[in-house]
């Protein structure tokens, strides 16, 4: 009986935590909007925070290549870790594309670029539990001109997710970085809105280019 009671108890606190964690409005939003119109299976999916949610007109960008959008601003990987049954496991696509990390580095100054190598590594396998081959790609972290005090972290994070991705069946490592940095190494600052750290039009461009050739019809 008193095991009965503590599992209960058990449960009961796991959903109210959850109900309580970072994000819960956007995934009621996700929710709402998938109750009234569940996108169909074998689409992109894509994941990760603001450099994704905000590029709503996506499907624009790449004609004839069905696009479910799940980002989430702000969120760092430890919150896509959190709510990958929300936002990864119910579509059933053929491609998934990440893009998070940023966020984390910027949170906390001692976090290490291992750290978050390991939570997309985390993130990785939590997918490939759901989707053992669904092939899933990584957008490389960008330059933003407001975080240039963390770009050698993120040179790091990158290289260490493309070792890591190397190593793995059906994925790939996708490099935005080095189509944003100008001679000098240097964030090209006309790609990016007033706050240095979004994207205008011209960056998107250049990620369309990037991207394109790795999504599969």
């Amino acid at each position: 009986m008193k095991l009965i009671l503590l599992l209960v108890l058990f449960q009961q606190t796991y959903a109210q935590q959850k109900k309580d964690a970072p994000y819960t409005k956007e995934i009621n939003e996700f929710r709402a909007i998938d109750s009234a119109n569940f996108p169909g299976s074998n689409q992109i999916l894509l994941i990760g925070s603001s450099s994704f949610t905000i590029w709503k007109d996506v499907q624009d960008y790449f004609p004839g290549y069905p696009i479910i959008n799940r980002a989430f601003g702000g969120s760092t990987l430890k919150d896509q870790i959190r709510w990958v049954k929300e936002v990864v496991y119910p579509y059933n696509p053929k491609q998934i594309l990440v893009y998070c990390g940023e966020n984390d580095l910027a949170a906390s100054d001692t976090l290490t670029a291992a750290s978050v190598i390991g939570r997309f590594q985390t993130l990785y396998s939590l997918i490939r539990k759901k989707y053992p081959k669904v092939p899933i790609y990584f957008v490389s972290l960008k330059p933003s001109p407001s975080r240039a005090l963390l770009l050698d972290k993120m040179i790091a994070v990158n290289a260490g997710v493309k070792a890591f991705l190397a190593k793995q069946k059906n994925t790939g490592f996708i490099d935005v970085y080095s189509q944003m940095i100008d001679d000098e190494g240097k964030p090209k600052p006309e790609l990016f809105r007033d706050d240095n750290l979004h994207m205008k039009k011209e960056g998107y461009l250049i990620w369309q280019r990037v991207i394109a050739p790795y999504l599969i019809k």
